[in-house]
């Protein structure tokens, strides 16, 4: 009964990865890099000749370089490995198969980390480890998503596995200490260099608490991590941005860091880490209110709990001096906490029997470990996937307007191309243009069509050049946000106007519903429709019921919408 349930939290993590992709499985702004780049790799491949004109005339970073270049390496790896599987269905979704990949990888890093937990902590720590990790929300639901923290929080996760104390020889431990030294060098170099501040954390409690030595292990994994780290960079990113020599994540870090442009993003009192983003990010007080504290504070497990603990927290604060704060920025740190956390609710589980106060803290970790999952995937899931009205108006108005006319020309506003559009949504290139011979009136005779529709997208964000009648006389379709309909209603000419033909809602809040009071939303059936079809909506409506009328006794809580884009139809 035991290893059934072990092998069903093992199976969890990769299960609600790819439960949250398949929920929501369009992308954001913050990620549209990494994504784009996937896509021109799979789609048109990497030219062996002339690339500076190849790469212009195919690929989405010449276009939209952004603020700072990006690496490719993550992109040409994740369109490696989805090749494979491109050869044996040309159909199957690119976005989605690379997406997966991805949080699959990923996966991987949170079980053998886990694993790892088991060996140095034994089975019950990594039982409560696994469930805490599971009913998080971010780690989970972003796993999946290209942004360079995921990219590298996959090996970050491996490198801190390699370095919990488990009991194996000091000679053994320093092999695997410096090979995760290699790993975080290679990944702060190539996808993220604020680990550069982990890795130096590390290095130097691994040195104090003799761990490691400075001719064995510091100067060798430093040495080559940064000699394979730079090579892959710059051998790979020179080729594709064109530039020689190009090492982007230094470019990001002068631009960010030095010069400071990363404040122009927001900034955030020095606490913001503590206070805000760790709360969010392990989701279940009970985790920092109680388990972390305890596993401190106890002398047992005191030792064990800050050589896991003490660089993440000393990571954190060292980051917090930087004035603007991303959660992102310190997720590597999440698995050490977590484990923290299970240390200390793995004494408490232990020790149920001997005291009270033990037996009420187990009935809330219990409570409160359902509870953040719930939040997690009944009400945060459901919240993140509405995110992404971009990608729905997109596909509404494919499936609107495709094959109505030879040609389309469709705008893409701002909100859209932040919301969900990427190149992986878009209709491909015709084999043939749409041609359409008219039958007879009577339906004797059948029309006849062949072909299909050439769809250009146009992103022009110029605001200036949008103000003017010829761009939009250009336009077939526009997607727009709300308040942009006045203006491309203005540019109507004599003979010609512009109509709505759907509006597509978006994330708005959330809604809390009272005893007595019926849901007004509609995201989580269209979610649990998406999934399990009509028969689960059916179900879920009764289980909703029941927690509503046994557990909640009446309260609920449910996402509310309202209008996002306006699909707009040019008339001529």
């Amino acid at each position: 009964m035991a290893r059934d349930f072990d092998i069903l939290l093992l199976g969890s993590i990769p299960a609600l990865i790819l439960l949250h992709l398949l929920v929501s499985p369009y992308t954001k702004v913050e990620e549209s890099f990494h994504v784009q780049a996937i896509h021109d790799i799979v789609t048109y491949g990497i030219p062996s000749g002339n690339a500076t004109v190849f790469f212009q005339k195919h690929y989405d970073h010449f276009s939209f370089p952004g603020a700072v270049p990006r690496t490719f390496v993550g992109a040409l790896a994740l369109s490696g490995i989805s090749r494979p599987f491109i050869w044996l269905n040309e159909n199957v979704d690119k976005q989605f198969l690379a997406r997966g990949l991805l949080g699959l990888f990923n996966a991987y890093a949170l079980l053998t980390y886990a694993s790892g937990v088991r060996r140095a902590f034994g089975n019950t720590a990594a039982t409560w480890y696994l469930l805490f990790q599971a009913s998080q929300f971010h780690v989970i639901y972003y796993a999946s998503r290209t942004l360079s923290n995921m990219f590298a929080f996959g090996i970050t996760t491996l490198a801190l596995g390699y370095l919990l104390p488990e009991p194996i020889p000091p000679e053994q431990y320093r092999k695997r200490a410096r090979l995760a030294l290699y790993l975080l060098t290679i990944s702060g170099i190539i996808f993220r260099s604020e680990i550069a501040i982990l890795l130096g954390v590390q290095t130097i409690f691994l040195f104090l608490t003799g761990r490691i030595r400075i001719r064995q292990e510091i100067v060798p994994a430093g040495l080559c991590g940064l000699l394979i780290g730079l090579t892959i960079t710059v051998g790979i990113d020179s080729f594709f941005w064109q530039q020689y020599p190009m090492w982007p994540e230094f470019e990001a870090f002068k631009f960010n860091v030095i010069s400071g442009q990363a404040s122009a993003w927001g900034t955030h009192p020095w606490h913001f880490y503590f206070t805000s983003a760790l709360p969010r990010l392990l989701l279940n007080p009970m985790t920092y209110v109680v388990c972390i504290p305890f596993s401190v504070l106890h002398p047992s497990i005191r030792s064990s709990s800050l050589y896991v603990l003490l660089p993440s927290l000393i990571y954190i604060a060292i980051y917090s001096f930087q004035p603007h704060k991303e959660w992102r920025f310190i997720v590597y740190a999440v698995p050490p906490l977590t484990t923290a956390a299970a240390i200390g609710s793995s004494y408490i589980w232990t020790h149920r029997a001997k005291t009270l106060i033990y037996r009420i803290q187990c009935i809330l970790l219990i409570l409160s470990t359902l509870f953040a999952f719930t939040i997690s995937n009944l009400v945060l899931l459901p919240a993140s996937s509405a995110n992404y009205p971009g990608a729905h108006a997109l596909n509404a108005l494919h499936k609107h307007a495709h094959n109505s006319q030879q040609v389309i020309n469709v705008h893409l506003g701002n909100l859209a191309c932040q919301t969900g559009v990427t190149r992986f949504l878009e209709m491909p290139p015709p084999a043939s243009p749409l041609f359409t011979l008219p039958g007879s009136p009577d339906g004797s005779i059948p029309s006849l069509r062949s072909g299909s529709t050439r769809w250009i997208y146009d992103k022009t964000e110029d605001k200036q050049r949008k103000e003017k009648r010829s761009f939009w006389s250009l336009i077939d379709y526009a997607l727009v946000e709300p308040h942009e309909e006045r203006r491309v209603m203005a540019s109507s000419r004599d003979g010609d106007k512009w109509r709505v033909v759907d509006v597509v809602d978006g994330f708005a809040g959330v809604r809390v519903l009272r005893p007595g009071q019926a849901p007004e939303g509609h995201v989580e059936d269209d979610i649990v429709r998406y999934v399990l079809g009509d028969e689960g909506v059916k179900c879920w409506n009764r289980v909703r019921g029941m927690l509503r009328k046994y557990v909640t006794r009446g309260w609920w809580v449910e996402v509310r919408m309202e209008p996002k884009i306006t699909i707009m139809k040019h008339v001529r």
